[in-house]
């Protein structure tokens, strides 16, 4: 593929789980002190993950819960490190993975603004220039000088996407997060996301609607227990998952 953004090359990772977990932390203590041995299995979230992501390409990933979607974003945004395997990025990642992920609560939106975007490498002159356009497009008036504990999980949404998209990112990484707001904030996010895909931004988009993966994708893959189960066109990729609910 030319002009390839994301190349994931047998990605592994794997979390280790304790077979039983102690109900409490005196009870953990007490079994450490008699010498009890904790036994661990091996949870791999994902498995051999291959996939070749082009510039401006929009690929949708679906799948169950407990899928590896979100896991794979992780990885791709550098948050978690395969065990296994390599990613090569080309370009700068806005990542909308976890609601309120780079906020602090205590802080007021406004200071949040500021504290997100020198994380995704903005300086504070360059966000002096943006603040206006993103307090807009969040829509959140006065609440911009509201500690973030009084927001909404909604507002919260707001104000990540459009913190996130004005750091003008090479890679947009979308994890359900639009799924929090509402419908005109919806429509506006829509708007954005193609705007981007025009500009030839490329875009990663996980989501439970099957009719934003057809609509907004060009391409999607569906993940089953950490590994790709199908990847194709987003309908293609929408009928096999869609299928795999009713047989299973």
């Amino acid at each position: 593929m030319n002009d390839l953004t994301i190349k994931i090359t047998d990605v592994s990772l794997k979390y280790r789980l304790a077979r039983e977990r102690p109900g409490t932390i005196q009870e953990y203590i007490v079994q450490r002190l008699k010498g009890r041995r904790v036994d661990y299995e091996d949870f791999w979230a994902l498995r051999e993950i291959n996939l070749e992501i082009g510039k401006g390409e929009t690929l949708g990933l679906i799948g169950p819960n407990g899928a590896g979607k979100s896991t794979l974003l992780k990885v791709i945004a550098g948050i978690l490190t395969p065990v296994e395997g390599s990613i090569t990025v080309n370009g700068k990642i806005a990542p909308l993975i976890e609601l309120g992920s780079g906020f602090n609560m205590e802080l007021t939106g406004k200071e949040n603004i500021y504290l997100n975007s020198s994380i995704l490498g903005l300086s504070r002159k360059e966000t002096d220039s943006k603040f206006d356009r993103i307090l807009a497009f969040s829509e959140l008036g006065e609440f911009i000088y509201s500690p973030l504990k009084s927001y909404s999980s909604g507002m919260v949404a707001r104000l990540g996407f459009s913190i996130a998209t004005e750091v003008d990112p090479d890679i947009l990484i979308i994890d359900e997060i639009l799924s929090v707001g509402d419908e005109h904030f919806r429509e506006k996010c829509d708007e954005r996301i193609l705007s981007f895909k025009q500009k030839g931004v490329t875009i990663l988009f996980v989501s439970h609607s099957m009719n934003d993966i057809k609509r907004l994708c060009d391409r999607a893959v569906c993940l089953e227990h950490g590994k790709v189960a199908f990847e194709g066109n987003s309908a293609e990729v929408v009928d096999f998952y869609m299928k795999s609910l009713v047989q299973s």
